[in-house]
């Protein structure tokens, strides 16, 4: 006899994963009366996190009163995952989260009307700080919990059930915690998340250069800047504009031009995208000859299409 319910666990937390993909995930286990950790904390790869016996083994205590949590795991530090608690969730919250380009690659139903957000901000690991600053202002900007924007705060693994008394549903049953959501990649404007987190830090960019003495006027190509995983943010544009399955042998030039065109609209400065571009592309400087003048004219061209582009139809598809 097939047993439904474990099916049901199994194909949400292989969504939910795939989803949030992380070297490590770690996993806890809260008895929901004593709110007493069950003995020992569990980091599972994806593959260990989505076999059978393991999630068998989770339902079991589950089924004893625990309630099972979850995070992405980086060693001292966030794993580029925001957790926003949205436990009195507002109509129209998570439209108003893509609108504002901080949509979020899982959403959990941890009973109904109670929702839980994941934020992808960085594919490299955040300094504590950094994290607990940007959950504070997306709970800020949406209405979640204040109390749950902590760098380490766990969130609920679809698949399983609410074992919290105040939550028991009109027939006396523990709700499922369900997917409700499940699309990878960063957030679209998780580079100004970022900013806002780290402002407090030297991050965003290198003082000005000065004019060469005797010039009228600064050198028009903007300074380099650093930018973390600048070519991470590369490749994530890359799949998400799904480039290389559609163009198996793409001409990087205007790949190069159309990933500068979404940045550039995101808010990024562009001396940051400049800075993907050249640690991004693939094989940069490649043939260019003058390295410098090309970038600048790709940030160019990239300006006068936006420009030219009629501001509520997105911009054409070169590559077609």
């Amino acid at each position: 006899m097939s047993d439904r319910g474990l099916s049901f666990s199994l194909q949400a937390i292989h969504r939910q994963l795939a989803a949030m993909p992380c070297a490590r995930y770690l996993i806890r286990l809260i008895h929901h009366r004593s709110r007493r950790p069950f003995p020992g904390s569990r980091l599972w790869t994806a593959p260990q996190l989505g076999q059978e016996a393991t999630v068998k083994f989770l339902r079991a205590r589950n089924r004893e009163g625990y309630d099972v949590y979850f995070q992405p795991y980086a060693f001292r530090g966030n794993a580029g995952y925001i957790l926003i608690d949205l436990d009195q969730a507002e109509p129209g919250v998570l439209d108003a989260m893509c609108a504002q380009g901080h949509q979020p690659c899982v959403v959990i139903e941890t009973s109904p009307g109670h929702l839980q957000a994941w934020v992808h901000v960085s594919t490299q690991p955040l300094l504590p700080a950094v994290a607990s600053a940007i959950g504070r202002e997306v709970a800020r900007l949406y209405h979640g919990d204040p109390a749950s924007t902590d760098w380490r705060h766990v969130g609920r693994l679809a698949g399983f059930t609410n074992q919290k008394p105040r939550r028991r549903l009109p027939s006396g049953l523990a709700p499922w915690v369900k997917l409700r959501h499940a699309t990878p990649g960063l957030a679209r404007h998780s580079y100004a998340l970022l900013q806002s987190g780290r402002r407090s830090r030297t991050f965003s960019s290198a003082p000005p250069r000065q004019p060469l003495q005797g010039t009228a006027h600064p050198v028009s190509m903007p300074p380099a800047v650093a930018v973390p995983s600048a070519a991470a943010v590369y490749q994530s544009w890359l799949q998400r504009l799904r480039i290389p399955q559609r163009f198996p042998h793409p001409d990087w030039s205007i790949a190069d031009l159309w990933i500068a065109q979404e940045l550039l609209r995101s808010g990024l400065p562009a001396a940051a995208v400049k800075t993907i571009l050249q640690e991004g592309s693939p094989g940069f400087p490649r043939h260019h000859a003058a390295p410098e003048d090309y970038l600048q004219r790709t940030l160019t061209r990239a300006r006068t299409a936006m420009a030219d582009a009629f501001p509520a139809r997105p911009i054409p598809d070169p590559l077609r």
